[in-house]
């Protein structure tokens, strides 16, 4: 485990999936990550790569070879090194290996880098294509939070945030094979909170899994208190896909920033035709960040 914190947050990652294992406001005095009890579910913040949800059948395809695959991919579960550990920054790295090829055909550096900054964490991810020829894959942050985290309140007392005004629309996933029913969309209708718009955490809202956002419409999404005041904000520009997922009764919530995500429901095509697929040329690498901003009640 590899710890930093300032005078507001600190944060534990532990080497293995480079997870966040712990997010707590020093100054509140709460653990604001999911435990990670077991009851409902494991994990605080696992990195999906090099495929947020499932390949349809649990299995991709790439110039004609077929590739056995599982939920989420490996990263989540594969040893990082911690390449680097300062005050207020910590960044783990992983390369492929003989077990990674025979998952996922190519050759790879993932870096994952945590940077705290007052009240806010960023979280940064570099994948670099050490191949001759394009790379491709998705790639997700999966973070759950405590809700509630006041005491007396119930998570439907609770609000999601967002930074726009209009409506979003969201796909359920098809049955239980965490593949998208990309023939369905539904409606999140939107009402006004301070600043931000938002709408009421239900208590059957996650009764058919995680709700999948498309088309890049989250750059900002987040958790209000009960009276309608940020608990935490996560920006995140440039993510095309975002999922928002509980287990039903379980008391937390996941935002989750995706390039890419689940296959849609009878997708058996190459990967390089898959919607929404990161494309990183020959030697370059591929960028991308998101922050966690924790708000003093």
């Amino acid at each position: 485990m590899y710890k930093i914190e300032n005078q507001y947050l600190k944060i534990v990652v532990s080497s293995k999936g480079a997870e966040l294992q712990s997010l707590f406001d020093k100054e509140m005095n709460k653990e604001v990550l999911w435990y990670g009890d077991e009851k409902f579910w494991k994990r605080h913040s696992p990195l999906l790569f090099p495929n947020v949800g499932r390949h349809y059948k649990n299995c991709c395809y790439y110039n004609g070879r077929r590739f056995d695959t599982d939920l989420h991919g490996f990263a989540k579960d594969s040893e990082f090194i911690c390449i680097k550990q300062e005050d207020n920054l910590l960044t783990f790295s992983l390369r492929d290996d003989e077990a990674t090829r025979a998952y996922f055909p190519f050759s790879f550096v993932l870096n994952v880098t945590y940077r705290l900054t007052e009240r806010t964490l960023e979280v940064v991810w570099d994948v670099e294509n050490n191949n001759e020829e394009k790379m491709y894959f998705t790639i997700g942050g999966h973070p759950g939070f405590n809700v509630p985290i006041l005491e007396d309140t119930r998570q439907t007392e609770y609000k999601l945030l967002f930074n726009r005004k209009e409506a979003l629309e969201y796909r359920l996933v098809y049955g239980d094979s965490c593949n998208a029913d990309g023939e369905k969309t539904y409606r999140l209708p939107l009402d006004t909170y301070g600043a931000y718009s938002g709408c009421a955490i239900t208590e059957h809202m996650f009764d058919k899994d995680a709700l999948i956002f498309d088309g890049s419409q989250i750059t900002l999404a987040g958790i209000a208190y009960p009276d309608g005041t940020p608990y935490i904000l996560m920006e995140c520009e440039g993510f095309t896909n975002f999922g928002i997922w509980s287990l039903p009764g379980a008391p937390y919530i996941c935002l989750e920033p995706w390039r890419g995500r689940c296959d849609d429901y009878g997708f058996e095509g190459d990967i390089s035709e898959k919607p929404d697929i990161v494309s990183v040329e020959a030697g370059d690498v591929f960028h991308q960040n998101y922050t966690i901003t924790v708000y003093k009640k």
